[in-house]
């Protein structure tokens, strides 16, 4: 089994005809998939402010670029 995940997107197009409400599940996942994106890019920001300003050690690991974590997440 795939720990991939669909995109809001991705699952609109499968379920459009067979959902209750695909445009409101669509657009609640969309939602919660920038909220991630955001605190990732805040997390990298802030490694990003530690490497320069001090204290990335300690961080545990640095944070995935954007197009990585896209990638590991949605990309098959």
């Amino acid at each position: 089994m795939s720990d991939k995940k669909q995109t809001a997107v991705e699952w609109l197009m499968l379920n459009l005809h067979t959902a209750k409400d695909p445009f409101g599940t669509a657009k609640a996942m969309e939602k919660e998939q920038h909220e991630t994106s955001y605190k990732k890019g805040f997390e990298l920001r802030s490694y990003i402010h530690d490497s320069i300003y001090g204290g990335v050690e300690y961080w545990e690991k640095e944070p995935k670029r954007f197009e990585d974590y896209y990638n590991e997440t949605y990309e098959s």
